[in-house]
């Protein structure tokens, strides 16, 4: 089964226990039906789907769950749909959550290790990943390098590109293929390699960064300037660490389009494409699911940043095999997301991911 942690977040509303048999059960399929349909349900359809009930009795239980704070409607004349409160009541109480299908798992597996294998290209399969079988857009944040450098070589390729290979002393290397500056000689590349090796040797990127921004200026003179740029475009390059600079991987926003109230409420949809240009306070947020060891839901108000779209996210970390913390990943989308689907497959890929990481 997934390692779902509910967030610690107070809720407002009732719990299971208010319910008897038959609100929970009218509950459980309005949730269900409006999950699946996005639209307010209402109780002659709740009557036909196999409650053994009058169309009467299923609209009282409904008034009862509407004062609970479970249920509202979006206009007098219409079904009911749940609340944020419902929506967090649902997925803590009533959904069942098994395990992710064997064909998803193969796919995951085979996307994450099908692009070279570096981390960057992981990282990019991964909110790919996210996107397309989840059906919300894809979220990853690049994981926090605290390890201290090792090594640095920069090698030519072609007539204008270089592969920067930086080593860590926790034995884990970092590519990235970079432009080559026109006119760089194979003596300058080497003077590059020279320069950050003696500088950043047993320090981490953030400290290195510090350092060798400042020295860098100094120095420029005593470098070929074509050396110079390199080394500043390497240190650009790696720039996934901390702070400001850590990097949020986005795909997958045309998904959000396809929600059927979408066209209706494009407004919301609007607010939550903002909420995705929120790239800090997104990352923040994503951090803190370090607070749990498996799957964190937030619906609507729960994350500030959500308020206003009602949008819902579902995130996970990814562990080094030390279980240190890396990153996250997520996916969010409107409330309505399939929780059943994506919650196993934010759990498998965030596992899969840190394994593959970790080699």
């Amino acid at each position: 089964m997934t390692n779902y942690q509910p967030p610690s977040i107070t809720g407002s509303g009732a719990s299971l226990a208010e319910l008897d048999s038959r609100a929970r059960d009218i509950f459980r399929r309005i949730v269900e039906t409006y999950l699946e349909t996005g639209e307010p349900v209402g109780s002659r359809t709740i009557s036909r789907g196999g409650v053994h009930l009058s169309p009467a009795s299923v609209r009282n239980t409904m008034q009862d769950l509407a004062e609970l704070g479970l249920l509202d409607a979006p206009h007098v004349s219409a079904g009911r749909r749940p609340t944020n409160a419902g929506l967090r009541l649902f997925v803590d109480g009533l959904l069942e959550v098994g395990d992710l299908a064997e064909e998803d798992r193969l796919a995951i597996e085979s996307r994450l290790c099908a692009r070279g294998g570096s981390v960057e290209d992981a990282l990019q399969a991964a909110s790919a990943i996210l996107s397309g079988l989840a059906g919300g857009a894809g979220l990853v944040v690049t994981p926090v390098r605290e390890a201290a450098v090792k090594h640095v070589e920069f090698v030519a390729l072609g007539t204008d590109q270089s592969l920067a290979v930086m080593v860590f002393e926790d034995g884990s290397v970092e590519n990235r293929l970079m432009r080559r500056p026109p006119g760089l000689t194979p003596a300058a590349l080497q003077e590059a390699s020279n320069f950050l090796n003696a500088r950043l040797r047993g320090k981490t990127l953030s400290e290195a960064r510090l350092d060798v921004s400042g020295e860098l200026a100094r120095a420029r003179l005593d470098l070929d300037a074509a050396a110079a740029g390199l080394i500043e475009d390497g240190l650009a390059a790696w720039g996934g660490g901390e702070g400001v600079e850590r990097t949020l991987i986005v795909r997958g926003r045309a998904n959000l389009l396809n929600d059927p109230g979408a066209a209706a409420d494009l407004e919301r949809v609007r607010r939550l494409f903002d909420d995705l240009e929120q790239k800090q306070q997104l990352i923040g947020l994503l951090d803190n699911v370090r607070d749990a060891e498996g799957v964190r839901i937030f619906i609507g108000s729960e994350a500030p940043l959500f308020s206003l779209s009602g949008s819902a996210m579902i995130a996970a970390p990814y562990m080094s095999g030390r279980r240190k913390l890396l990153g996250a990943i997520a996916v969010i989308g409107p409330t309505r997301l399939n929780y059943a689907r994506v919650i196993p497959l934010v759990d498998y890929t965030a596992k899969a991911l840190g394994r593959m990481i970790n080699g």
